[in-house]
């Protein structure tokens, strides 16, 4: 009986002191080379969707996903919406849905959204 609470002792110091060396030394700091860091949250307390892509964001079209097929029958998630060619989302006319990206029309001038690729 004894050496089992030596073990357990033992093994409760040799765990305190590992916490203590890991957390010891001023936090870690998540280094997320250019891509989204997965700690922040993409929802807000009261469900609002952040916006993370500046390079959209002044344009008013956020391309989120695209439905491609080869036939004609592609889709893209704009903005939250899922439009299709001939449509308009955010006051621009969706012209084409290609593999990789969407080019949208507004006031004859053409925009091309491409669809950002994540690294894994």
């Amino acid at each position: 009986m004894l050496k089992n609470k030596t073990h357990v002792l033992w093994f409760c110091l040799l765990l305190f002191t590992f916490c203590l060396f890991c957390f010891a030394h001023g936090g870690f700091k998540y280094d997320s080379r250019g891509r989204r860091n997965p700690f922040i949250a993409l929802v807000t307390q009261d469900g609002r969707l952040l916006k993370l892509d500046e390079d959209q964001s002044d344009k008013g079209l956020f391309l989120e996903g695209i439905i491609y097929d080869g036939r004609g029958f592609s889709y893209a998630i704009v903005n939250g919406e899922v439009v299709k060619a001939d449509e308009t989302v955010a006051g621009y006319k969706v012209l084409r849905i290609q593999r990789d990206k969407v080019i949208f029309e507004r006031d004859g001038s053409r925009l091309e959204l491409e669809l950002k690729k994540e690294e894994g």
